[in-house]
């Protein structure tokens, strides 16, 4: 495919703004450095349009081709932030941001979609608009939502929107796309029981949320194993156990536990809500005592189009020779927003045998660049062909 002698030139320049994007992390929204380094090379690119401030520090950019006989619009999405996680890469680049560091690869899709702008931009043999999408606060933030809220699909009238994201464990230059549900959704629950503490030596005295609350934690696993269709995902995991007593010879008043909740279907997103506020007030009826329970639902379940990934696979074969069958990935990804206002596709891009995302040893693989820009521009001149 010629477009990838192109980004193979490319390449070094693109890896310049990626290490340089790596040195400098910027958290949810505070992506205020990325997000004017942004808007800087799509005005030098020479795009028509290019508006800050959609999503608070979001930026996007508007490519028209050649020609625009259909009026078709695509939608191409990046994220920018970081993590905060202090880096143990040890490398020349690495983030001179204490606790702050690009260890899910969000420097690298930036990069490579400025590069598929570049390109676009000089070439534009196209027919229709690209509109290219850098979004804050994926990290937990709701920046797409925030993206979507402020109205951008409905302002630039975009009709398909793709996304991207590195994968560990993929080799360089290959892809990995499923259709359907994609990643799941997260949720999160913070519970409080409550009893009466007291003296260890006396427990006939209390109502004794330690032993309350593990019976708690011990039965929410049924949600996954008896409530559940087996086929079927569910992952209840409480993350946190926390006495407010932490003496020896106390049983406490209190006991706050904190977990998360992953889902395939708003069906199962439902049953596992009924059922952790059923089993935990049920169990702490039981016990004599109470639950104070607050469920808050995260971002939902990510799904891809059937007829966009079929595409977005095709596109990727074009530039790779092959594209897997990606698995179900049970971590969160709120291009979900995204896909709930507009069909598209997400694809994985390999980063080759590195530390998975989140470590503190991760590092985006800058070879991997020339495949992830040849596939965006893919999408943009195999979906409008120029007229």
């Amino acid at each position: 495919m010629p477009v990838k002698n192109r980004f193979a030139e490319l390449q070094a320049e693109i890896t310049e703004w990626r290490r340089d994007i790596h040195e400098n992390p910027e958290i949810l929204f505070e992506t205020h450095r990325t997000s004017a380094l942004v808007a800087q090379k799509l005005q030098e690119f020479g795009c028509d349009e290019v508006v800050t401030g959609i999503g608070r520090t979001g930026v996007v950019g508007v490519i028209r081709g050649k020609s625009d006989s259909k009026g078709k619009v695509i939608g191409l999405r990046a994220d920018m932030d970081a993590l905060p996680i202090h880096e143990q890469t040890g490398l020349g680049y690495a983030s001179k941001t204490p606790n702050a560091m690009h260890a899910c690869g969000h420097d690298g899709h930036t990069a490579m979609l400025l590069g598929a702008a570049k390109y676009l931009s000089e070439t534009r043999n196209f027919d229709g608009t690209v509109v290219v999408i850098f979004q804050p606060a994926e990290e937990g933030g709701g920046g797409g939502r925030e993206m979507c809220e402020d109205g951008m699909m409905d302002r630039w009238n975009i009709q398909e929107v793709y996304g991207m994201h590195n994968w560990p464990g993929v080799p360089v230059g290959r892809f990995a796309i499923r259709p359907g549900a994609f990643f799941a959704a997260t949720d999160q629950f913070d519970i409080t029981f409550e009893g009466r503490g007291g003296h260890a030596a006396k427990p006939h005295e209390t109502v004794d949320t330690t032993v309350m609350t593990a019976q708690a934690v011990l039965a929410l696993q049924t949600i996954a194993s008896r409530n559940a269709d087996p086929v079927d995902q569910v992952v209840v995991s409480v993350t946190s156990f926390e006495t407010s007593s932490k003496a020896f010879n106390v049983i406490p008043q209190r006991v706050q536990i904190k977990g998360t909740v992953r889902t395939m279907s708003k069906a199962m997103r439902d049953l596992a809500e009924k059922r952790i506020h059923e089993i935990c007030s049920g169990i702490a009826t039981t016990f004599g005592g109470t639950a104070d329970i607050r469920y808050i639902r995260g971002y939902p379940v990510m799904v891809n189009s059937e007829e966009q990934t079929e595409f977005a696979a095709k596109v990727a074969r074009d530039v790779s020779g092959s594209c897997d069958e990606a698995a179900l990935v049970m971590g969160g990804e709120d291009f979900a927003y995204m896909l709930e206002e507009r069909p598209g596709a997400y694809i994985l891009v390999g980063n080759g045998d590195t530390a998975m995302v989140h470590h503190p040893e991760y590092n985006f693989n800058d070879e991997a660049i020339p495949a992830g820009c040849s596939w965006w521009a893919g999408i943009v001149e195999q979906r409008m062909p120029a007229a």
